[in-house]
């Protein structure tokens, strides 16, 4: 059997700015809010002239929720402010670019703000909530909606569950256009308008498809005071398994939105989630992976990412992924896990190897390489002299692990330099 080629492997999903959202919404034939993006203060100020009304938004461009509750670096509050003038926009934005914006989904982190999204007002008459999600319960594709837009749709299921509805959709047959009609009348549109709002959910759901979405979320799908339906704000998810399809949408991701062990990652190919333990992971195959960070778990230790070389990983992707894995401070001890069937246990020895040398590493490394060429691994990293424990129970190498990064943590706070050294003489 040929390995898997990577480009296949499962990868995150992609998010979008905002106004990259809008824009693609309005290519497949729905209204949005006219505006424009900006990276200087300056931009800002062209932008709302263009735009040509003394009522616009302008908005952060983050790639998390919460902006309007944010507070930026400096105490600005506010990731999407209302403003009267292009003067006012540049003001505005000059407190906003290049400042990181703190949001309770951000966190501690916050998010860089490169861009302001300067956009036309609009005062809805009605505001209401509609996305499309790719949902395991449903097997496919399931349309939400609720008349109470504009707000959070988490505090909504909260406090009144049955303000949301569901429509699950067949995704061979596609969204019907009587199902769509049935949704807006729930969600409260009066019928004329309904008419409208279930052509917009058809357009939407056509949109989902076409481009490979897990999620389109507009929030608020709004009637604004001529009676007419438009989106004013979205979110958009898309499949990161259909990157190799969907080429033009991901070349707009904006990785300065990412951590950058997670970009580093896919440019070497490999799977890595960052989380928030103290063991460092090299793992094959998302299952023994998994399993791995279970055990680690069980044996009172936290994991500190998830990271598969996949079964054809080179000597140079397991380097990467040493490199990876050190870059996290928290890390105090790695555990490499490997069984070997269509991943050769010799080359993730090879790349061991290098990356101790290279990295001049300086926590311990446990390694269990069962499998193909296993004991050619155990021969290269024996002859290597590194200090690299070896162990084939995996049970075994699990409590090794956790306690080489206790005792780690408790000479990092007892201000006690344990080095680990190689090679050993």
């Amino acid at each position: 059997m040929a390995p898997l080629n990577s480009e296949h492997q499962p990868r995150r999903r992609l998010s979008l700015h905002e106004y990259l959202s809008m824009r693609l919404l309005k290519e497949a034939g729905l209204r949005v809010p006219e505006g424009q993006v900006a990276k200087t203060p300056e931009e800002a100020y062209r932008a709302a002239k263009e735009i040509g009304t003394q009522d616009l938004v302008v908005k952060a461009q983050i790639l998390a929720g919460g902006r309007r509750k944010g507070v930026f670096e400096g105490g600005f509050k506010g990731g999407v402010k209302v403003v009267f003038s292009p003067e006012e926009a540049r003001d505005v934005s000059a407190h906003m670019i290049g400042k990181k914006l703190f949001t309770q989904q951000t966190g501690e982190k916050g998010r860089i703000c490169n861009e302001v999204w300067v956009c036309k007002r609009v005062y809805p008459r009605r505001e209401c909530y509609f996305a499309i999600a790719m949902e395991r319960a449903f097997q496919g594709p399931v349309l939400i909606g609720s008349s109470q837009g504009g707000v959070s749709i988490e505090e909504v299921a909260a406090e009144d569950p049955g303000a949301i509805v569901t429509e699950p959709v067949n995704i061979t047959e596609g969204l019907r256009k009587e199902q769509a009609l049935q949704l807006a009348e729930k969600m409260r549109f009066p019928t004329p308008l309904a008419r409208e709002v279930a052509d917009s959910m058809i357009k939407i759901y056509n949109f989902f498809i076409k481009y490979d979405a897990t999620l389109v979320e507009i929030n608020p799908l709004a009637e604004d005071s001529a009676g007419s339906v438009i989106c004013l704000d979205a979110k958009v998810k898309f499949d990161g398994n259909s990157a190799f399809r969907q080429k033009e949408i991901f070349k707009l991701q904006d990785w300065t939105q990412e951590d950058t062990r997670d970009r580093n990652a896919v440019k070497a190919d490999l799977n890595y989630v960052g989380l928030e333990g103290s063991i460092g992971c090299l793992v094959n195959g998302a299952g023994l992976a998994m399993a791995t960070m279970d055990i680690i778990k069980f044996h009172g230790g936290t994991p500190a990412n998830f990271l598969n070389v996949g079964g054809s990983a080179t000597v140079q992707q397991v380097t990467e992924a040493f490199k990876i894995i050190t870059s996290d401070s928290k890390v105090q001890a790695i555990l490499v896990n490997i069984f070997g069937g269509l991943m050769r246990c010799d080359v993730i020895a090879q790349g061991i190897v290098m990356a101790a040398k290279d990295l001049e590493l300086k926590v311990p490394i446990v390694a269990r390489l069962q499998g193909t060429r296993g004991d050619d691994a155990k021969t290269l990293i024996a002859e290597s002299g590194l200090k690299i424990l070896a162990c084939d129970d995996l049970d075994a190498a699990a409590k090794m692990v956790v306690k080489l990064s206790e005792i780690m943590i408790l000479a990092k706070e007892a201000q006690v330099d344990v080095k680990f050294q190689w090679p050993v003489d």
